[in-house]
């Protein structure tokens, strides 16, 4: 049994009926050109390949790229061994899918890398720590919005769509977790948005 590494933030998800919403919001179609960031022990990536043709995985962990190798068929499943951080999504087929419960240790800096690439993404589901994803929605004026509101929504329409707790994990993490949906603005409405900010 692989161990869970503090190193890369890892909690792996082991809830099926969890799991079986979390494919009903993705809804995966044949075709997708799908990325899943840190694919684990497979909570998604097997679900997901009973649909998709192909699916792209990112992961930096050598231990789960070894098992990946062996655990699904390599004409169905792409490995990009490496930092989602540092993965450049330019070098894949658009228009691009990305999915993935992600490391909470670098959730942020990781949905600003994701946003450079929003022109080239249909929509994206992550599971994040459900104190970030009542910051990415939330309302002007309130508690929640902050600096990670402002910067993400001026890019994305977002929808917290699951709450997930922390029983759902292999092991527990200490905070509830969320299922966000995350979907490029179109660029004429961005360009609304600065002309806005020109403006004030």
């Amino acid at each position: 049994m692989h161990k869970a590494k503090k190193q890369f933030g890892q909690n792996f998800l082991v809830d099926q009926n969890i799991i079986a919403d979390i494919v009903r919001c993705i809804r995966p179609m044949p075709d997708d050109n799908m990325v899943e960031i840190g694919p684990g022990l497979g909570a998604l990536t097997r679900p997901l390949l009973k649909t998709l043709n192909t699916l792209h995985v990112v992961e930096i962990d050598r231990d789960i790229i070894a098992r990946l190798k062996t655990d699904y068929p390599q004409d169905r499943i792409v490995i990009h061994e490496g930092d989602a951080l540092k993965f450049d999504f330019a070098t894949l087929v658009t228009p691009l899918r990305i999915v993935g419960n992600l490391p909470y240790n670098i959730s942020s800096p990781l949905l600003f890398h994701f946003a450079d690439y929003a022109a080239r993404i249909t929509d994206m589901h992550f599971m994040l720590q459900n104190e970030v994803v009542e910051r990415m929605v939330a309302e002007p004026s309130t508690a929640a919005y902050g600096r990670l509101s402002v910067m993400l929504q001026y890019r994305f329409y977002m929808e917290k769509l699951l709450d997930v707790p922390p029983q759902s994990f292999r092991p527990a993490p200490k905070v509830d977790s969320a299922i966000v949906r995350m979907v490029p603005l179109p660029a004429a409405q961005i360009a609304v948005k600065d002309e806005a900010l020109y403006a004030k």
